[in-house]
């Protein structure tokens, strides 16, 4: 697919930005559901992205790693328009491998586990270095090893999925996006999905991942993770980012009416 919309330079943003979406559209039909987003992130920030249900946060996450192609503005990472490779003042979409290396920087994490039911857990965290950086077996597998230790799981390297917990499961998850070595984090709910007293530990295993300077963009439901985590908090809502600020700032004492009605409702 070719753009016609005429563009500047490729790479515009600063050597402090990791990610910057400037006047991003997103429509599924006549469905309007991102309105014009401008972010900027900067490289170590955590930011979560809060709001009601179908307020566009999750589109948004998928914007980023061209997931979703937008309709409108335009995406950078790491000073790099996601998706398309610019010739003249155009727009061109890459082909689906040029893409997919480009996704290789960036880690994701869903509301799903998404592993392969029939690999072992260490099998699921190599699968991706060899086949997108074709890295050899023997290169990965020992950072694979370590990954499992970081998140609590070295004495599961051997089990399958349906042998671990849900909680177990999410944290083999965020251990597979870090074997490739990301330079960037996106958890799209990543609790949502799991019984309360499973959510801990895999809020543990984030902070500590922030702690140790990874960029992330987290949409979440976790108010107090939000609060005790994030640099800044961003609340959206019908497609529009409505405030944002220091996430203290934000969870305690919000400026919009419309931030206020969503925290009193879930706080």
């Amino acid at each position: 697919m070719t753009s016609t919309t005429t563009q500047p330079a490729g790479v515009v943003t600063g050597p402090r930005t990791m990610i910057k979406a400037e006047g991003v559209e997103k429509n599924y039909g006549s469905l309007h559901v991102l309105k014009g987003i401008n972010l900027e992130i900067d490289p170590g920030e955590v930011v979560c992205l809060i709001g009601p249900s179908g307020s566009g946060k999750s589109t948004l996450l998928r914007c980023i790693n061209h997931l979703e192609r937008i309709n409108g503005g335009r995406m950078w990472v790491d000073g790099k328009v996601i998706g398309y490779d610019i010739k003249g003042n155009k727009l061109h979409e890459q082909k689906d491998a040029d893409i997919r290396r480009s996704r290789a920087d960036i880690g994701m994490v869903f509301q799903h586990f998404n592993l392969f039911p029939h690999m072992t857990v260490l099998e699921n965290l190599i699968e991706a270095p060899r086949q997108v950086l074709k890295q050899r077996k023997t290169e990965v597998t020992p950072r694979a090893l370590q990954l499992l230790e970081r998140v609590g799981l070295a004495d599961k390297a051997n089990a399958y999925p349906r042998q671990l917990s849900g909680g177990q499961q999410q944290r083999v998850a965020i251990a597979r996006a870090l074997c490739m070595e990301p330079k960037l984090m996106l958890f799209d709910e990543p609790t949502s999905a799991l019984d309360p007293e499973l959510v801990g530990e895999v809020l543990k295993v984030m902070k500590d991942l922030a702690q140790s300077g990874m960029t992330m963009v987290v949409v979440t439901h976790e108010m107090n993770f939000a609060r005790d985590v994030a640099d800044r908090v961003v609340f959206m809502a019908e497609g529009a980012i409505i405030e944002q600020g220091p996430a203290q700032q934000i969870i305690r004492n919000p400026q919009n009416e419309r931030t206020q009605t969503f925290l009193n409702s879930v706080l």
